[in-house]
């Protein structure tokens, strides 16, 4: 019965989810404290030529994160995130939206699962976002690149960890 459930719930928000995906060279443990940590977010947050101005933050359930998104052509995007759910170092849930009002925030659910063997096993991060309606998926995809940014986004995201991974081994002599 809970299979029949969550093939429900898929089918229901399929037309009003992104997903993207990316595996990690670096443990799990490290790519979830990526997202824990301001010091570590301000560093990687963003699509490609973006950086990140925090104004406060809070990581737990219930906490916030509201923040200045300033892309490459000098346009600030006002940001609001709230942790709905942290389990580490598994998953983390939160509503992101341009303020604690806003009747357009979406969900994202990102997962963090061990891929690959051996002590420098890798991570694969799965972040699926589910919008509240099809039209805003849609103009989050077309006018802001929602797919292109999340995967940059990852991608920063695995550079900066595989640097603190290097870094790491060389302070360890390897």
């Amino acid at each position: 019965m809970a299979g029949a459930r969550q093939g429900a719930r898929a089918e229901a928000v399929a037309d009003r989810e992104i997903v993207v995906s990316r595996g990690i060279d670096a443990p799990r443990d490290l790519v979830f404290e990526a997202f824990t940590e301001v010091r570590h977010l301000a560093r990687w947050w963003g699509p490609a030529g973006f950086t990140t101005t925090t104004r406060s933050f809070d990581f737990r359930e219930g906490g916030v994160w509201d923040f200045v998104l300033h892309g490459p052509d000098g346009t600030d995007y006002q940001e609001w995130i709230t942790w709905t759910e942290i389990v580490p170092p598994e998953r983390i849930a939160l509503v992101h939206g341009e303020s604690r009002d806003d009747p357009n925030a979406f969900e994202s659910l990102l997962t963090f699962t061990p891929e690959g063997a051996g002590d420098g096993a890798g991570t694969r991060i799965v972040m699926r976002t589910v919008f509240p309606s099809r039209e805003l998926r849609d103009e989050a995809v077309e006018k802001y690149h929602a797919v292109e940014g999340g995967q940059q986004t990852l991608d920063n995201l695995a550079a900066y960890v595989a640097e603190s991974v290097r870094q790491d081994r060389e302070k360890e002599g390897h």
